[in-house]
């Protein structure tokens, strides 16, 4: 264990008596004869725990606790007296000592108060340091904070490539950053004074996507009263994110090739062609490369495209990620609701570990509002599936426990919107509502919003 304990006590015999057990217990101790002596051992990285007699010659016990709480008020101090001054111990707790023994005491009692203070301590320092690195990340790095080998590697690309004009296609699963990726390429880079144009190509109807993307004179179609200048025109000079790509139709990907090829828009309605100084950041949640699930997406548009490829990597496979941005979240969160972040406790800790993230980054950012305003469900209700090999049951039995697992991922990946959620299972609405009342899931446990809304 080795974790340091800071013991005094002015009485000899007692104090070698006390260290040796605590070292027994498997503590390194550090006996001390004045309370004076204890203050050139601390600081706030101090990793262990004060255990200090009450009644001692120059400065006690009390005195001590005091100029260590103006310190660092989160280390803990037990104190210990033989007197079995009651007011004195509860007047000590109130103001933030840990613990308060009376002699003569079990020496297990020591022990495991000694044992809770350090697993304490221990979780203090953690999230602190979480959320200094998560401070340090975000200054230069906001908000693509991760400190494993893959992030590491997709920062210095960003940089390597960001003040190029050259063309980026993104791959990567809903939720895991990829707007982030193509903000900051264009925040990274000289277009940065120009405009950032976000289009999600998935959102619009192809009879409107062309108006959008390009443009529109007075009458070019039904509805057209007035000049429209389009998505391509006005982030001449700066950078157009496409995101989900796989979408766009089909003959507004003909289109598209053009203007990649050429750097010029043709806006509908009009011949006039007018030329752009644009860089295109395309987003994509399938692998184009992969004809199978390219499906009806142009080849020749996806190579044109494809100049510089990144893929985003998703959270279950940089778990060593999850809990640094957890911490950033958390501290996000807590400013914008206006709440301190709580402890992240060690059941939040072994599920932001075990759990597999579906929805990814914005799933995790969503669970720490919900956890920093109080509403997230216990993580214990919130166990990871098990693996079906494992699970016991009849077929339908276990069935249910799947479909009722994948329920509640697609909520949560969508923050509890019913609509996104019945549009990904593909199921009507009132199928939905039967599943939830029948598997008891409750659907305001996975909305971020602080009020319920309407189903």
């Amino acid at each position: 264990m080795n974790t340091p304990v800071l013991l005094i006590d002015d009485d000899r015999q007692l104090l070698r008596a006390t260290a040796q057990t605590l070292e027994l217990a498997g503590f390194s101790v550090t006996p001390l004869t004045a309370a004076t002596e204890a203050l050139a051992h601390i600081d706030r990285d101090f990793a262990g725990v004060i255990v200090s007699d009450i009644r001692m010659p120059g400065m006690d016990g009390l005195q001590l606790f005091r100029r260590i709480r103006d310190l660092d008020a989160e280390i803990p101090v037990v104190l210990v007296t033989g007197h079995g001054d009651i007011p004195t111990a509860v007047k000590a707790i109130q103001d933030g000592v840990y613990d308060f023994i009376a002699k003569p005491f079990p020496a297990e009692r020591l022990i495991q108060c000694v044992h809770r203070a350090v697993e304490k301590r221990s979780l203090v320092l953690e999230n602190r340091h979480l959320r200094e690195a998560a401070a340090r990340q975000a200054e230069d790095d906001f908000p693509l904070i991760g400190q494993t080998p893959v992030m590491e590697r997709l920062r210095q690309t960003l940089r390597q490539i960001a003040d190029t004009d050259v063309d980026v296609l993104v791959t990567g699963e809903t939720g895991s950053g990829k707007e982030v990726v193509a903000r900051l390429l264009h925040g990274w880079s000289r277009r940065s004074k120009g405009n950032f144009v976000a289009l999600n190509c998935g959102a619009l109807p192809e009879q409107v996507i062309e108006s959008e993307l390009f443009g529109h004179e007075p009458g070019a179609f039904t509805g057209a009263q007035k000049k429209r200048i389009g998505r391509i025109e006005h982030s001449s000079g700066g950078t157009l994110f496409l995101d989900e790509l796989e979408s766009m139709p089909l003959s507004t990907q003909i289109q598209m090739l053009r203007v990649l090829e050429m750097r010029e828009v043709t806006p509908l309605g009009t011949n006039e062609v007018r030329p752009v100084d644009i860089r295109i950041v395309a987003a994509a949640k399938v692998d184009l490369a992969d004809p199978g699930q390219r499906q009806a997406f142009r080849e020749d548009l996806y190579y044109r495209l494809n100049v510089v490829s990144l893929s985003i990597p998703p959270l279950r496979e940089r778990r060593e990620d999850i809990p640094l941005l957890f911490s950033y979240f958390a501290e996000r969160a807590a400013q914008r609701f206006k709440r301190e972040a709580p402890p992240v406790s060690p059941d939040i800790q072994r599920y932001l570990r075990e759990y597999d993230w579906p929805g990814n980054v914005r799933e995790l950012s969503h669970f720490a509002e919900r956890t920093v305003l109080g509403i997230a469900p216990a993580p214990s209700e919130q166990q990871p599936p098990a693996d079906p090999a494992e699970e016991s049951g009849s077929l339908p039995e276990r069935l249910d426990r799947l479909e009722a697992q994948i329920i509640r991922d697609t909520l949560s990946a969508h923050e509890g919107n019913v609509q996104k959620t019945i549009a990904t299972l593909g199921i009507p609405r009132k199928t939905f509502y039967d599943k939830l009342q029948r598997h008891g899931i409750v659907r305001r446990a996975f909305s971020s919003k602080v009020e319920g809304e309407s189903p």
